[in-house]
């Protein structure tokens, strides 16, 4: 008889390191989602990664909570999807050292994240450097078939294929070659100065603000000096891109003509907007505080996932410890 064949195996991970707000959201979680149903999903909080930002210990705690509230909050079904910390697989940290022992310095100092965090006033410390490398241990230990990434994530990717392949030619073929999964395009978000939305930028919409703080940022976003009465250019405006991404065509349609026909102000669609934001999360902010007053649920859940993913991470850490001559 021959075995059942495995379903794709996907993988995504996420850093916490700020509260998660829509680039992230439309950028990654709700792909996340959406894919529970496609295949084998494994989705961590990347703590370990944020070792490298975040050196402050109550507040990555602070953080990787609200990470999980958030993600579960949204539609994440740890029934479906193994939803886990990293460093509850401390496995991957082995298996890094492991694969720096294979990756050449040249490929490391080809990696664009690494220069643009660099440029950004980051410590150009170690572990930013390897940052690649920790990312390809994360793919691999679970013998990932598919990540979703952003076009910024592609070449860590690329990267990953590469470790990979030349583990596979020095010792044994473990690993598969993962492939990318693109996230649409139309998912690419505007912060409130009209560049990418990003932490590092402080421009973001947080995906649970509510009430007056949620009201400030939004009536914030950057517009042009165009009178109320003239027509505006709905394409070059970052408070239609925004509204875009919660409307439905026919409401995208409506908004267009009325920015094309003059006689309506930025201060009007900001609020339109900020009601779509609103009525858009209000299920998932309940849902949210409904999961903060029981932490220790959460906790639960978290831990429980972690001991399917490790030992998936076990399992593949025996073939390459016997492949590279660590076991017998």
């Amino acid at each position: 008889m021959t075995s059942p064949t495995r379903r794709k195996r996907i993988l995504s991970g996420v850093q916490p390191t700020g509260k998660l707000h829509l680039g992230n959201y439309f950028g990654a979680l709700k792909q996340h989602i959406a894919l529970q149903s496609e295949g084998e999903c494994y989705y961590f909080i990347a703590d370990y990664h944020s070792l490298t930002s975040v050196q402050n210990a109550a507040q990555r705690r602070e953080l990787v909570l609200d990470v999980a509230l958030d993600y579960l909050a949204l539609g994440l079904d740890p029934a479906q999807a193994t939803f886990f910390r990293q460093s509850d697989v401390p496995e991957v940290t082995e298996l890094a050292w492991i694969f720096g022992c294979v990756t050449n310095m040249g490929l490391l100092e080809r990696a664009h994240s690494y220069k643009d965090k660099i440029d950004k006033g980051l410590e150009a410390n170690v572990g930013l450097f390897t940052y690649p490398v920790l990312m390809a241990a994360d793919i691999l230990i679970y013998r990932s078939n598919l990540v979703p990434v952003g076009e910024d994530q592609v070449q860590h990717l690329e990267m990953t294929r590469d470790i990979a392949g030349r583990f596979n030619r020095a010792y044994s073929d473990v690993f598969p070659l993962p492939e990318a999964r693109l996230v649409p395009v139309g998912a690419k978000v505007p912060g409130v100065d009209g560049q990418k939305m990003s932490k590092s930028y402080g421009n973001t919409i947080e995906i649970f603000a509510e009430g007056k703080p949620l009201q400030k940022v939004v009536m914030s976003i950057v517009t042009d000096s165009t009178p109320v009465d003239a027509p505006k250019d709905p394409s070059r405006c970052n408070v239609f891109a925004l509204y875009s991404l919660f409307a439905t065509d026919e409401e995208k349609a409506a908004l267009a003509e009325r920015y094309r026909a003059g006689g309506m102000g930025y201060g009007e669609a900001k609020k339109l907007l900020l009601a779509k934001i609103d009525a858009y999360f209000a299920p998932a902010r309940e849902r949210r505080k409904a999961l903060a007053a029981r932490p220790d649920d959460v906790e639960d859940i978290l831990r429980a996932s972690a001991a399917r993913a490790r030992a998936e991470a076990q399992q593949t850490m025996e073939l390459v410890r016997r492949g590279c001559g660590l076991r017998r």
